[in-house]
């Protein structure tokens, strides 16, 4: 009988099926690299090091199986061995020197005649239970792929197996890791970090501060400024912590809040009876994604989860006051309390948790106390304390310190990717009333934002983080910045809307097939299709590259939501009909639909590129340093990664910025707004604008605009103010009424009767849609947009 294993491995989860079957089929493969004097098992493409502890057994085993113990080179590589005796040797230190004698040995041939011992054949047990032994004798354990979801004992990007993480918060290991970037910042040719998923790590506080010292201790002699910006998804609502160093976040949550401002509020009950007469679901947002949080922990997370239970259960039994609680009810109530987190994890460390943090757990605590069944609450008390460090605090003793700080900063760890994969990837794919606000940081609950609303948050902004990141498409993003808008724009054609969406139902019906007994597509999968299709609409007619893209796209959202196909367990039949309704919806065959599909989609597609310009002056002139994703300089009707990460045409962009060398011809922009030239131009100008003023848009005032009339809310306008120079900004939203519901392109005397205060302002000078101003005190938008529906004034500030 074979031993147990001699320690508790790292879980490797690669192998495509049970381990028992890849090791009787010969997938695994003992090898020897005869240059480096190594010993590998290989799996596929993947090389696992067998420890140099057990190359002495090897050897003696593979020069048996040879008959070579009589040969020269035989009795060598015994010799070899001999030199390292013991179950400990080599040493790490000695191991180099094996490896080398092993490689300048004449033994190879006979280690390849040998390895018959380690390579089982059909039948013979012996060969397969050497390789068996020898494996459960590494520091890792090779394992089914499935495995990973219950057993994974290392720290993961998320469910991504293959990607470990590091204990950053080690110091050896935070020097060596940062060993490229002190160099660079030291050379001069670094100025700045982008830090994706900082909750990711175990103290995100420490790490930013150890950074900061870092950086701080190369640039001290220079004095030079260094920027740092974070990953850091805020939940709707949420204030970004003061980490040291940093400028602000990467800018997902001014994403969210210029989509908000350009949503009409009015249309949102029609979209949501829309949403459930098509559908069939009356589910609330806040109970899928409820449900879609402890779908993640029982399957996606499953181990970290547990690996919690087991250690809260640990801390429990290991004081007398504690020791009742059953294990299994402390992991109920432990599960409660992150399904009713509401954000993405607090930053509780050694000291006592911030007043936010706290609340964040108590509130947390006391719906999950609320929704308890039984009558033990005080397991809750027991839990709010160990996830605050209060049951270690001063004055209070007989739990295990080790034990609650570990467990404390792993729920941190941990909330963090509960949230993303049952939000971000589950809930926003299972409910789809308007798409547009399914966005990463975002919340599809959440309301329009009033330009006075928007005005505040802009004035709040340059009090807390005014040069963090404007993002609007990152590779992150569920779909192309200016998908987004086409799909906003549905809030101001509700109405016409609800009545297509029946109309193409109809039309589609024939083309739904089945799986498992279930309409295929799914009621649910139908409707976000309808709204998929139009965000992506091409405008020059659909392509076989666009149904290919729609199919797969079809085919990853069905995954994520992870109803009746997944990941994990994909339903072969029910993504076949998915795909097929898709290449049959848009078929020849089914002219109707694409017909009456391209009409709409044309009006609401006007709709979105005048919100998308909004958007672009926005980003570009609020306080914030603006992001452009790479290939979203032209419209962006991009779907969800992989199909944001195509390659992208640099020749194109480069023909288009020869031809905007000169001052845009906007009026014939507009007439060819189709194109996305009018887009391309516009960022350059902005950026240009920028450049020429960077003091303004870097340190400048943000001050909101006096707007009267009965169509004041259609326009934004804002000034930014450094000392006496100035830069007023003007745009449009809620073009709906402008564009007699997307059938024109604005133009004079569309915008009603609105009217900007310019009182405080001299020197009045056009920099973007009007020719000339003169000294008025008032503008109208009939006056200020004759081909844009933004303008750019240059001014002076009155004394």
């Amino acid at each position: 009988m074979l031993p147990e294993r001699r320690r508790n491995g790292v879980l490797v989860p690669i192998l495509g099926g049970p381990y028992g079957e890849a090791l009787e089929n010969g997938e695994i493969e003992l090898r020897y690299d005869a240059k480096e004097g190594s010993f590998s098992a290989w799996y596929s493409e993947h090389r696992l090091p067998i420890e140099p502890t057990r190359y002495g057994e090897i050897l003696q085993k593979l020069v048996a199986s040879a008959g070579a113990k009589d040969e020269p080179a035989g009795r060598e590589l015994l010799a070899i061995a001999s030199r390292y005796p013991g179950p400990r040797n080599p040493t790490h230190d000695t191991a180099p020197q094996f490896k080398a004698a092993l490689a300048a040995s004449a033994g190879a041939d006979i280690i390849e005649r040998g390895m018959k011992a380690y390579r089982p054949k059909t039948g013979e047990a012996g060969a397969l239970l050497a390789l068996h032994y020898l494996l459960e004798r590494q520091n890792y354990r090779l394992a089914y792929w499935r495995l990973a979801g219950t057993e994974i004992n290392y720290r993961r990007f998320f469910d991504i197996n293959s990607l470990a993480g590091l204990r950053v918060e080690h110091r050896p290991t935070f020097k060596a890791i940062h060993q490229l970037v002190a160099r660079l910042i030291g050379e001069g040719r670094l100025q700045g970090l982008r830090l994706d998923h900082i909750d990711g790590l175990l103290d995100p506080h420490r790490y930013l501060r150890d950074l900061w010292r870092l950086v701080r201790s190369i640039l001290r002699v220079k004095n030079d400024s260094f920027y740092v910006v974070i990953e850091k998804i805020l939940a709707h609502g949420e204030r970004l912590p003061s980490f040291p160093g940093v400028a602000g976040t990467t800018g997902y949550e001014w994403l969210n809040v210029i989509s908000h401002l350009l949503f009409d509020q009015g249309g949102m009950a029609v979209l949501d009876a829309v949403w459930r007469e098509s559908s069939g679901d009356r589910r609330d947002f806040g109970e899928i994604l409820a449900r879609s949080k402890r779908r993640v922990l029982t399957s996606l997370l499953a181990s970290e989860f547990m690996v919690l239970a087991r250690l809260i259960a640990r801390i429990a039994v290991g004081h007398y006051s504690t020791r009742d609680y059953a294990a299994e009810r402390l992991r109920e109530a432990l599960e409660e309390f992150i399904v009713n987190f509401q954000v993405y994890r607090t930053y509780i460390a050694g000291t006592a948790p911030s007043t936010d943090d706290r609340l964040l757990v108590q509130e947390a605590i006391a719906q999950a106390r609320a929704d308890w069944f039984g009558s033990d609450f005080d397991i809750f008390a027991f839990l709010q304390d160990a996830l605050t460090l209060d049951l270690i605090a001063p004055g209070r003793s007989g739990h295990s310190r080790s034990r609650v700080r570990r467990f404390s900063f792993k729920v941190q760890q941990l909330t963090g990717p509960a949230m993303a994969k049952a939000m971000e990837d589950t809930a926003f794919y299972r409910y789809h009333r308007l798409l547009a606000l399914n966005e990463v940081g975002g919340d599809p609950r959440a309301t329009a934002l009033t330009v006075d609303q928007f005005h505040a948050r802009m004035q709040a902004r340059l009090e807390t983080t005014p040069h963090g990141l404007t993002a609007t498409a990152t590779h992150d993003t569920k779909r192309g910045e200016d998908a987004r808008t086409r799909l906003l724009a549905l809030s101001e054609l509700a109405d016409d809307w609800g009545e297509a969406v029946r109309e193409w139902r109809r039309l589609n019906e024939a083309y739904a097939g089945s799986a498992d007994s279930n309409r295929a597509p799914s009621r649910s999968h139908e409707y976000m299709l309808y709204q998929a299709l139009l965000g992506a609409w091409p405008l020059q007619g659909v392509t076989p590259d666009f149904v290919g893209r729609m199919q797969a796209y079809a085919v990853k959202a069905a995954r994520e939501g992870k109803e009746q196909t997944s990941w994990l367990a994909p339903n072969e039949i029910y993504e076949s009909a998915l795909a097929e309704f898709v290449a049959k919806i848009l078929s020849a065959e089914n002219s109707r639909f694409v017909k009456t599909f391209d009409d709409f989609a044309q009006r609401a597609a006007l709709l979105g590129a005048l919100n998308s310009l909004t958007q672009l002056v926005l980003k570009a002139t609020m306080p914030g340093v603006p992001d452009f994703y790479q290939g979203s300089e032209f419209w962006d009707f991009s779907l969800v990664d992989p199909d944001n990460r195509r390659p992208v045409d640099f020749t194109i962009r480069e023909a288009a910025l020869r031809q905007t060398s000169r001052e845009p011809d906007w009026e014939a922009l507009t007439r060819q707004w189709r194109d996305g030239n009018i887009k391309f131009a516009l960022t350059r100008h902005l950026l240009k604008l920028r450049r020429e003023l960077e003091s303004l848009f870097t340190y400048g005032a943000y001050r909101p605009l006096d707007v009267s009339g009965e169509s004041r809310d259609k326009l934004i306008a804002f000034a930014r103010i450094h000392g006496r120079r100035a830069v007023i900004v003007i745009t449009g939203r809620l073009f709906g009424k402008p564009t007699q519901g997307g059938r024109h392109w604005p133009s004079a005397g569309d915008w009603g009767d609105a009217v900007i205060s310019l009182a405080g302002f001299s020197a009045l000078r056009p920099l973007l849609g009007i020719e000339q101003i003169g000294e008025a005190k008032i503008a109208a938008p009939d006056q200020l947009f004759p081909h844009l529906p933004v303008a750019l004034l240059s001014a002076e500030i009155t004394p």
